[in-house]
């Protein structure tokens, strides 16, 4: 999940970095507060760094950092002490900064005396902002200067700096403050086992105007994120677990993935989700829309949003630059400067394979979660659109196959999920080259054929439905045919320029099993493959065998452990029966959250659990992200087979959770419009309050592939 001007993953933030994050606005500070200007730190804000120093010091003394508690996604408080200028371990001050990250930000800060005389002290904040660009700070080449100015009124800081037309401005405030070009000072005088407490806010402005509102903290109630949380969690569902670890990791994936909600501001209505912090709080084509398939049963809005947002910017054009084409989906969508730049004025980029047969898909997935009928038949065009990509222009020389390579210099080399550029690769780690035909891209071109194929059949279409069946199952073996590779027992990872499959063994055969791609007697020895000890870490299945070219436990996209990648690679492996396979992979991953307060990163190295006893965090691995916080998601209700049908009149559910996870009892649950309450115990499933004129089904959804076979259109084996 880069971004397209560098396949290289971001610099390290530090260590006892804090993350948080609303929206589109996050911020990255130390341990101890702080925001240091010597690392990607900063306060960002529509993909600009809008605080990129902020220090504050006592008596000139910078703060000894002793805890830092993240509240919500985007409240954290940092607890500090002062130290003593004569040496003496112990001090008598103890500051706590409550900071709040929304549309700027918010910091509250307390010291403490615990001593039994009074302090008098002078409590400085040193600011400097140089709105550089997002991406600038990503990968440490900050090199455009602005033109900056720095006013002082009372106790606010105003900086403004300009850029050729451009003009940024933020404004510092603090109550009690005197403000100076450098920043702002308090003079306290803090009582004998008393306290001193003030307020600052840092608010972004365009071209000059100076916001004068700004959102309270929770110490004076509730702010707007707070109010914002509060909805969120009113209409999603509320669970309790007799496995208190598992129940926390959960509840946390709906925190994050509730703080990673952003929207369109042509369409406030639409809610998308941002793919993660800190560096892509964006919309994705593939991040948001797995994040918000994986997420259908918590919220299945997100994803709707997801389709329209993205159906409104679907290619029209063939522009080289971007890599844009008629039909096909964005991989992203930038606001700041330097991206324009970049992309000739523009700043959406295409370069993406997976993106246009991944909408299709998720349209089809969305379209059984009961939305009225009209919503969905709007985003057909677009669906149908997106499949005339895919034979046309991702399907360039016609051999039945999707594959990609980049049509600009600055695009990414790699435009499937595993995007670094040497992320695809033969077994011996000689690095593949394009045009590359990856697996999981023609699994995903699988389940979209199908997904279009069964809402033409749902609309009467027949002559449509009986034309993409047949299309799909012509894919599928070609698909076995010529990926799989009979003297390893595996798929090839893709199929390179050449037409040669490349060999490595690596997890995307595993995400093909959730399509249903696979031909029924080749699963046993991919799942085989997959759990075998070159694959499976004891934390989850590796992106790449330990026993390859290119492996490296601590890279990015070969041998590292990615959590969406493993909770397809679950969803895939119970979808063929291998339900313990499968709960292996969703144990060792819950166990792994335990490790992060409940939080799985974006990825995690590769190391065996035999080898090191806690997953190892990759340094620049994003957190919170959208599909690592989805992940637990996927992997209960996977392990639930839990789904939706309405159109046929139904909800399915055929639980297989391991014992240790215990009871399940589910309130609030959306379906149709309604609210379920689903309890899950050793006697077994219980399901209440579905709504009229819908049935609970014990058994597995029927996969698109049952389905057509009923209505007379074969597609052959275990479909999606």
């Amino acid at each position: 999940m880069a971004g397209w001007n560098a396949d290289t993953a971001a610099g390290p933030v530090g260590a006892g970095t804090v993350t948080l994050v609303e929206g589109s606005s996050f911020s990255i500070s130390a341990a101890n507060g702080d925001i240091l200007p010597d690392l990607p730190h900063g306060v960002f804000h529509d993909d600009t760094r809008i605080l990129s120093a902020w220090k504050l010091t006592v008596n000139g003394q910078p703060l000894e950092p002793l805890t830092a508690e993240t509240k919500e996604p985007y409240r954290a408080l940092f607890t500090g002490r002062v130290p003593q200028s004569d040496g003496y371990a112990d001090s008598p001050l103890i500051v706590e900064r409550l900071r709040e990250v929304a549309a700027g930000m918010l910091e509250g800060v307390t010291i403490r005396n615990y001593s039994t005389s009074p302090a008098t002290c002078t409590v400085s904040v040193s600011v400097e902002a140089d709105f550089a660009d997002l991406f600038e700070v990503k990968e440490a080449r900050v090199q455009r200067r602005w033109e900056e100015t720095r006013g002082s009124d009372g106790g606010s800081l105003i900086i403004s700096a300009t850029w050729n037309d451009l003009r940024k401005t933020v404004l510092i405030r603090g109550s009690g403050a005197t403000a100076a070009a450098q920043g702002l000072t308090f003079q306290a005088v803090i009582p004998a086992s008393g306290s001193w407490s003030r307020q600052l806010s840092v608010l972004p402005a365009g071209n000059g105007i100076v916001p004068r509102t700004v959102p309270g903290p929770a110490s004076q109630g509730m702010s707007l994120s707070d109010l914002r949380r509060q909805e969120w969690v009113a209409k999603i569902p509320r669970l309790q677990m007799t496995n208190r670890s598992i129940e926390r990791t959960l509840r946390r994936s709906y925190d994050d993935l509730g703080a990673l909600r952003i929207e369109d501001p042509a369409h406030p209505e639409r809610v998308v989700v941002a793919a993660g912090a800190p560096w892509f709080m964006t919309l994705f084509g593939r991040d948001s829309l797995w994040a918000s398939e994986m997420a259908l049963p918590v919220d299945p809005s997100l994803a709707l949003g997801t389709l329209q947002t993205l159906a409104d910017r679907q290619g029209s054009v063939v522009d080289p630059v971007t890599e844009e084409e008629p039909g096909k989906i964005l991989h992203e969508v930038r606001l700041g400067v330097s991206t324009g730049l970049a992309l000739g004025g523009k700043s959406v980029y295409y370069g993406s394979v997976d993106a246009t047969p991944q909408f299709v898909m998720t349209l089809g997935s969305v379209s059984r979660w009961g939305f009225a009928r009209d919503t969905i038949a709007a985003l057909l065009p677009h669906a149908d659109r997106a499949l005339d990509w895919v034979r046309n222009y991702g399907d360039k020389d016609g051999d039945g196959f999707v594959e990609y390579s980049r049509l600009h210099e600055q695009g990414l080399v790699n435009q499937g999920w595993k995007d670094s550029w040497d992320g695809i690769n033969f077994a011996d780690g000689t690095v593949a080259e394009p045009p590359i035909a990856l697996c999981e891209v023609q699994a995903l071109v699988y389940s979209a054929l199908l997904s279009r194929a069964w809402m033409a059949h749902d609309a009467g279409d027949a002559p449509l439905a009986e034309k993409l069946t047949a299309e799909a199952a012509r894919l599928k073996g070609k698909f076995n045919d010529q990926f799989w590779l009979p003297d390893r027992g595996y798929f090839a990872v893709a199929l390179d320029g050449r037409k040669r499959p490349v060999d490595a063994c690596a997890s995307n055969m595993g995400q093909c099993l959730w399509h249903g791609i696979v031909d029924d007697d080749k699963v046993p020895l991919v799942a085989e493959r997959l759990m075998s000890p070159e694959m499976f870490s004891g934390w989850g299945v590796r992106t790449l065998a330990t026993d390859m070219g290119a492996y490296n436990p601590a890279s990015y996209h070969n041998g590292s452990v990615w959590p969406h990648d493993n909770a397809i690679i679950a969803a895939g492996l119970m979808r063929y029966g291998f339900v313990d396979e499968a709960q292996r992979i969703a144990t060792a991953l819950l166990e792994a959250a335990d490790f992060s307060d409940g939080r799985l990163p974006e990825l995690f190295c590769g190391f065996s659990r035999d080898q090191v006893a806690e997953p190892v965090p990759y340094p620049t691995a994003c957190s919170p992200q959208a599909w690592a916080a989805t992940t637990p998601i996927m992997l209960i209700t996977s392990l639930m087979r839990y789904d939706a049908h309405v159109s046929r009149g139904g909800f399915w559910m055929d639980p297989a959770l391991p014992e240790s996870y215990g009871d399940l009892h589910i309130t609030n649950a959306p379906l149709a419009g309604g609210r379920m309450t689903i309890d899950i115990t050793a006697a077994g499933a219980q399901v209440r309050g579905l709504p009229d004129g819908l049935s609970y089904h014990r058994e597995h959804r029927p996969w698109l592939t049952e389905l057509l076979a009923q209505a007379g259109l074969g597609t052959g084996g275990t479909g999606s």
